[in-house]
């Protein structure tokens, strides 16, 4: 049988085993106390006051983003800088809040937004930026929050795929008015669907966890809001807690991902310290391929999470696509590294820009990933390095 490496792995412990059997004999799904727990936990380990579960990353943005539109009265087409290479759900969610994806070059350095390429794009109709951290790797927050402040911009940090890690000593999703993340698989903490937005701000919070509850009166969005209160309160909720405010959603997660991401909290050093070994070994294992391979990137002052190990090839799309398909018929799963522009969907809403965008069309053309996760044995490790040095390299040196 052919050996397989995916992108991503599930391993739950004994820990959240527990943890969802509790769930499971407390008879509640609804939010509750592990949902609380997993909320305080999660926005202390990111330096922020507050943090909202929800059931993706994605809805995470969307109601981050139209928190923001609602508090400052933002209108139809009011524009939202979004790099040209990330996820299509970073730009997507501005689409479905009716504003423009106004798109924005990247950098070789962190494959993040380019904070001189982010100046050029802001206009008399630009109102917010939605700077992204790929692959574990905190962007150029720092300059970006820099122009944004002195442009009077409001910040969502797209966070999703990088957690726990630090620019400069600040930790991710502390820097905008919102930060954004995703627990969906395979990715840094697994809790099957689920996300959580994080914040310093009570009243963005309060609002954010409405838009995620229909809309609800922020008076009552759990069902024990009405329990253990005084008289006058109780009338009170009583009058308000069918009492919706707003247009919201239905982007609620449940006790028993939050029970799973809160074991994954705990468990969170191990988690990191074997991504960072993985991360190691392949970067040493890799090393005489840097001609034909660039290893990613890692800036001083920066730590990364490795949530997955991005590669770019020397040579073309074409040698790229060979390249790819090499590995997949050897077992080993990849993915593109973020194509954006190109999607077909992109294509047809916004026409040819890839001219506009020369980093991310480079990044499109020859970007894939692999995994590093913590089920990787030395084994799998092993035989990702022997494949790629197997690859038919153009002009390989005969030994």
């Amino acid at each position: 049988m052919k050996k397989q490496v995916g992108v991503g792995d599930v391993q739950l412990s004994e820990l959240a085993k527990r943890y969802v059997n509790e769930v499971l004999d407390a008879n509640r799904l609804s939010y509750g106390p592990y949902s609380e727990r997993f909320e305080a936990e999660f926005a202390r380990l990111h330096g922020c006051a507050h943090a909202v579960f929800c059931n993706s990353g994605t809805s995470a943005l969307q109601v981050a983003l139209a928190a923001l539109r609602e508090r400052h009265g933002w209108r139809d087409g009011d524009e939202v800088l979004v790099p040209a290479t990330t996820f299509v759900a970073t730009s997507n969610i501005v689409i479905h809040n009716r504003m423009q994806p106004i798109f924005v070059d990247v950098t070789l350095a962190d494959y993040g937004m380019d904070p001189e390429d982010m100046a050029r794009h802001i206009t008399p109709r630009t109102r917010a930026v939605i700077p992204v951290h790929l692959c574990g790797l905190p962007c150029s927050i720092g300059p970006i929050m820099e122009v944004a402040r002195r442009r009077g911009l409001e910040v969502i940090e797209d966070s999703c795929e990088t957690m726990f890690a630090r620019y400069h000593g600040t930790t991710v999703g502390a820097f905008g008015a919102v930060g954004c993340f995703s627990t969906y698989v395979a990715h840094l903490v697994v809790t099957g669907v689920g996300g959580l937005a994080t914040t310093n701000d009570g009243d963005l919070a309060l609002t954010l966890k409405s838009l995620c509850n229909h809309g609800r009166d922020g008076i009552y969005l759990k069902i024990d809001d009405d329990q253990g209160v005084t008289r006058e309160r109780l009338v009170e909720i009583v009058a308000r807690r069918f009492s919706f405010v707003r247009l919201g959603h239905s982007l609620r997660g449940t006790e028993m991902e939050a029970a799973l991401g809160l074991a994954q909290l705990e468990e969170r050093e191990a988690m990191l310290a074997a991504r960072r070994a993985n991360a190691s070994a392949l970067r040493a294992g890799l090393a005489d391929l840097t001609g034909r391979l660039a290893l990613p990137p890692h800036p001083a002052g920066r730590d990364h999470a490795y949530m997955i190990f991005p590669l770019r090839v020397q040579g073309g799309a074409a040698l790229r696509q060979a390249l790819v398909n090499f590995l997949e018929e050897s077992g080993i799963e990849t993915r593109d590294l973020f194509p954006l522009l190109t999607q077909p969907i992109y294509r047809a809403l916004f026409g040819d820009l890839t001219t506009k965008y020369p980093v991310a069309s480079d990044l499109a053309a020859s970007g894939f990933y692999v995994g590093c996760h913590p089920g990787m044995s030395q084994g799998d490790l092993d035989y990702v390095i022997d494949r790629l040095h197997a690859f038919p390299w153009p002009d390989r040196r005969r030994r």
